[in-house]
């Protein structure tokens, strides 16, 4: 059996997990509720635009969500938070995506690091070929972690509402588990690092409704110490699970472009746009 520490004991060693000097700061100048700020963020593959002129304020401990109809370049969007597009050859991103006011795409930010800070949970459950523990602790070695791991992998697991269905066979293989487990593990593994913010791209696409529930509840109660945003084709999900919602459209150039933001229920019972009243009332998408 695990030993136990309190709360504030796990807290501490996991707020440990300190940034390097070329990481963004967790000071700004803007107001404390806001997370991210876009400025005229477009996103190229090659000569390809995905996305353009996207200007966002996303908020601290909030639920996100993108929505918007294939093509319309949600998933691009997610991806320019943590720098994940850099990973894609010919991938370039132009504009500003500030990140507690500073830029995460400047020459001495580090990118490793900015993708701790900023984790992501995948549309498919990608649990490594490892135990359940080792999954967890993963990115906690990484990191230079060596002690107190059992603390801090429990208490990443019971973040993830998995710890009791598998605190007696953490060293069975993470893939053992059901689709739903798989993905709440994957979860579990991307807040060990003790990130600021969780991406998460269609994260129940692929899960039964049972197991998409658990993950909607897991979301509204992450927020409390995380901002989550979350990339969504069920229109149902995004008006129960997120608290802010932003619609985007495909322009005739094959652009992504936001057409409105908003609070999630105003987005889907008073929308400003018509198009906006249009796709979430299902008329087109």
């Amino acid at each position: 059996m695990m030993a136990t520490a309190t709360e504030t004991q796990i807290e501490e060693q996991m707020t440990g997990l300190t940034a390097s000097p070329t990481t963004p700061s967790a000071e700004s100048d803007r107001p404390p509720t806001s997370v991210f700020s876009l400025r005229g963020v477009s996103v190229y593959y090659g000569g390809y635009r995905a996305v353009r002129d996207i200007n966002l304020e996303l908020e601290r401990n909030r639920v996100t969500a993108l929505i918007g109809p294939s093509g319309s370049g949600k998933s691009t969007l997610l991806r320019s938070l943590n720098r994940m597009n850099d990973l894609v050859p010919g991938a370039r991103v132009a504009g500003q995506v500030l990140y507690n006011g500073e830029n995460i795409y400047d020459a001495d930010i580090d990118a490793v690091e900015v993708r701790r800070r900023i984790g992501m949970v995948f549309q498919k459950p990608n649990p490594f070929p490892k135990s359940i523990y080792d999954n967890v602790a993963f990115g906690l070695r990484l990191n230079g972690v060596r002690s107190g791991l059992d603390d801090l992998v429990e208490v990443s697991l019971r973040r993830a509402a998995l710890w009791d269905e598998v605190k007696d066979k953490l060293r069975q293989s993470g893939l053992s588990l059901s689709g739903g487990q798989q993905q709440r593990l994957c979860i579990a593994r991307a807040i060990a690092t003790s990130p600021d913010v969780i991406l998460m791209d269609e994260p129940a696409s692929a899960l039964d409704p049972h197991a998409t529930l658990r993950i909607e509840e897991l979301m509204m109660d992450l927020k409390r110490n995380y901002t989550i945003v979350v990339v969504t084709h069920n229109m149902q999900q995004a008006a129960r699970a997120s608290d802010e919602t932003v619609f985007l459209n495909m322009g005739e150039d094959r652009a992504g472009y936001v057409v409105e933001q908003g609070p999630t229920a105003q987005i889907f019972t008073n929308p400003q746009n018509r198009l906006t009243e249009d796709y979430v009332s299902g008329r087109f998408g």
